[in-house]
């Protein structure tokens, strides 16, 4: 019994599935450099926040209880 395609005609279909493969893997990478990008971004930011001085916000003043 021989291959389901003869090999002179399933070399487009082999060629065809190996781009769809190398496609996707493509589209993978693109879609973790983008994601990792913004992590490091957002990272940055986080540290710049950790290196700004402490803005002291004012206190409420508490509530007097007054003896009844």
């Amino acid at each position: 019994m021989g291959p389901a395609l003869p090999l002179d005609t399933a070399g487009p279909y082999v060629a065809g599935a190996f781009l769809v493969f190398v496609a996707l893997i493509l589209v993978y990478v693109a879609i973790m450099a983008s994601k990792l990008a913004r992590i490091e971004r957002e990272l940055g930011e986080l540290s710049e926040l950790m290196d700004r001085p402490a803005v002291a916000a004012p206190s409420p003043e508490p509530e007097r209880v007054e003896a009844q």
